[in-house]
């Protein structure tokens, strides 16, 4: 050891400072951690109002899953008339509904073939992409349109 290095014994009489605490003890960040909770809480409750809002849509979904083809017509006509207003859909019927089925699901990725099938499942037996059809109608259809 060097003579600049002090010894244990030394080093007996410092005093250490008291240990950091956890919890910060400014008014700040009380303030901080408040809006944070505020933020957390309101983005819960717009959460719970989509997951409310699209009930429809899981009920059809599964309803799809183990239906007829004719079936599969009214589940489509009762997503709808749960997302739209009884006056704008009720009264469609081929032409027209298939129209309404492209024109609220973009995002779907209908052709207007595929749209014209939906439109007739009620009708004429069904091809094999109808219940996936009917399927990305109920996911991507958007009721703001």
């Amino acid at each position: 050891m060097t003579a600049d290095t002090p010894t244990r014994e030394a080093m007996h009489g410092l005093i250490l400072p008291p240990p950091v605490a956890f919890w910060p003890a400014t008014p700040a960040w009380y303030a901080v951690y408040g809006i944070v909770a505020a933020l957390l809480a309101w983005c819960g409750w717009l959460a719970w109002r989509r997951w409310r809002a699209n009930a429809y849509r899981r009920e059809a979904l599964r309803a799809v899953a183990g239906a007829a083809p004719a079936e599969i017509a009214a589940i489509l006509k009762r997503a709808a008339l749960a997302a739209w207003p009884r006056a704008q859909v009720a009264g469609l019927a081929g032409a027209d509904w298939a129209a309404f089925l492209r024109r609220t699901a973009p995002r779907a990725g209908l052709d207007a073939a595929a749209a014209e099938r939906l439109a007739m499942l009620a009708y004429a037996p069904a091809g094999p992409s109808a219940r996936s059809d009917a399927e990305r109608w109920i996911r991507f259809h958007d009721p703001r349109l």
